[in-house]
């Protein structure tokens, strides 16, 4: 477990620790040096505005910067130095990067008695984190994860947790989302809770890097898209009538006032009520809400106590993200392949007492899946065991065909992401339930036409052993520890490997002796470690021509 890191960095100025570098001669002579104190190297230079002092190491990759080209302009103009190494050129007097990057530290300099002395001391806490935070905000507008890791680091090295850099991120970029929240988000308190996990600092910065780095690559291109303003006193019935009319001004408004009353605890239930009044956006929205919740607990509960600002708590702009992201979803429940979900959410009893069993619920359709659910509605959680079940046994037997083929129609473009969101959107339907044990028909009504509509697309010939594993909690923990280094340079698909194993993780840690255990174990393998095809560029040729044909 990571140890606890302040989130409220020191102004106090430090005592200057002024020491003696060498004789100014020496430094004339030679027109640069490298000194070494405690533990810190540092180039000297001569220019014609006086000694100039800088940190040796590019802060970019760390080339020496005493090997570099000392530029000194006839007209007096500013110094500047190039790093040899990728033609960086700092400013010798602020440390500024011409053209913009991470600036290079500048330390004060005296000379006395015919002696170069540098003050080595660090700047304030506070001061390091604020030009953190600088650099940061700077690195988004031109995102690269090398640049976003380093002030990140940076603001750790001040002594401050860089969960303060994810908090910073979500505020400057919020506006930015037209459709509200993003797998950036929704990925997010996985992320937070894999770095709560590490001992290894390292492990740790890449967690967080992940999340800030995804928000800037989401909202880049983005233009500014403000919330309306204003706050009522909350109305749980009215904010869910907003959300249905797609009146976001309305529901802001109301979630404004429910945060001012009593936090992200009085609007909950509202938020997923809104979530499940449709089987909507294929599970996104109350995915969105049970991560958005637990992102807010992780970053403000560790934010006590610290000021406003950059840094400052996320609740009320990650609300502002779930709620415009809740009005504007797709209700997929209003479409024909869906059109049994509202007859049998209207007809639930919770009295029927037929056994589900997960055979019954693997291939079937929609409506037959609605159907058997609703027939043991008496028990919720048999009824959730089944489905889980289901689940997992469908993404151990997806057919890879559809995901594959070129000359099929788009509604035939199923892939793995259709059969693992089953299983996500059923884990954060279970922690709703727990909280809110009245949504249990709308969880598992909906979980039910994830299978429903799954099923026509799997293979029960497929060869799953493959994928079995021989102690699932084990391996489980150790998928945990592999996807911090996944490798992969998309954000959309590093974002769906730890939701995913965050989510198998949970369930079994709820249910460590379910029936389903294995199954889900070997479908998570799966999921994880079968090769797939990002870019299906001849399917998207062949549908486009298709599509135009019907015109």
């Amino acid at each position: 477990m990571s140890a606890a890191i302040d989130d409220r960095p020191t102004d106090t100025a430090p005592e200057p620790i002024w020491v003696e570098a060498l004789p100014l001669a020496d430094l004339q002579h030679r027109g640069r040096a490298l000194v070494k104190r405690d533990g810190k190297q540092v180039a000297l230079f001569d220019t014609a505005g006086g000694v100039r002092a800088i940190a040796n190491r590019c802060p970019h990759q760390g080339y020496p910067l005493s090997e570099g080209t000392l530029a000194q302009p006839a007209d007096g103009g500013a110094c500047t130095l190039t790093c040899n190494r990728h033609n960086w050129k700092f400013d010798l007097e602020t440390g500024a990067v011409v053209g913009g990057g991470d600036a290079v530290r500048v330390f004060p300099c005296e000379i006395r008695d015919d002696t170069v002395w540098i003050d080595i001391a660090d700047p304030p806490a506070a001061e390091r984190v604020a030009r953190a935070l600088t650099g940061l905000r700077e690195g988004l507008r031109d995102p690269s994860a090398d640049r976003i890791a380093r002030e990140l680091a940076r603001i750790e090295a001040a002594g401050c947790d860089p969960r303060l850099g994810v908090r910073a991120a979500i505020r400057w970029t919020h506006e930015r989302f037209q459709w509200g929240m993003t797998h950036a988000h929704a990925a997010l308190a996985d992320w937070l809770a894999l770095a709560d996990d590490q001992d290894d600092p390292v492990d740790r910065l890449v967690c967080i890097t992940e999340i800030v780095a995804h928000l800037a690559e989401d909202s880049l291109r983005g233009e500014a898209h403000p919330y309306a303003g204003g706050a009522e006193p909350w109305d749980e019935d009215a904010f869910v009538a907003a959300v249905e009319a797609e009146d976001e001004a309305a529901a802001l408004r109301l979630a404004r006032g429910g945060l001012a009353e009593g936090g992200w605890a009085r609007i909950d239930r509202g938020l997923c009520r809104a979530a499940l009044a449709h089987y909507q956006d294929f599970g996104h929205s109350a995915i969105y809400v049970e991560k958005t919740r637990e992102a807010v607990h992780r970053l403000d509960a560790a934010n006590d106590g610290a000021a406003d600002g950059d840094g400052g708590p996320v609740a009320e702009p990650l609300m502002l993200l779930l709620v415009r992201a809740l009005v504007t979803a797709r209700r997929e429940d209003l479409i024909p392949e869906f059109k049994a979900y509202r007859p049998a959410r209207e007809a639930w009893t919770g009295r029927g007492r037929a056994p589900v069993k997960p055979a019954d619920l693997c291939r079937v359709s929609v409506a037959k899946a609605l159907e058997r659910v609703s027939a043991g509605s008496a028990d919720p959680q048999r009824c959730y065991d089944a489905l889980m079940a289901a689940a997992a046994w469908q993404l151990l037997h997806a057919d890879p065909l559809y995901a594959t083929r070129d000359a099929q129609p788009v509604s035939q473009n199923v892939g793995r992401l259709d059969f693992s969101h089953a299983i996500t959107f059923a884990n954060a339907g279970r922690r709703m339930m727990g909280r809110h044990p009245d949504l249990a028909p709308d969880v598992l009504l909906q979980t039910a036409c994830f299978l429903g509509r799954n099923a026509g697309y799997v293979d029960p010939a497929y060869p799953a052993e493959r994928w079995r594993v021989t102690s699932p909690r084990a391996f489980v923990e150790g998928c945990a520890e592999a996807v911090i280094d996944h490798g992969n340079p998309e954000f959309i698909v590093s974002a769906h490997l730890v939701k995913m194993t965050c989510a198998v993780r949970e369930e079994i840690d709820a249910s460590p002796h379910a029936s389903w255990v294995p199954d889900l174990a070997a479908a998570l393998n799966r999921f994880l470690n079968e090769p797939f095809k990002r870019k299906l560029t001849r399917r998207v040729a062949y549908q486009a021509r298709e599509t135009v044909k019907g015109e």
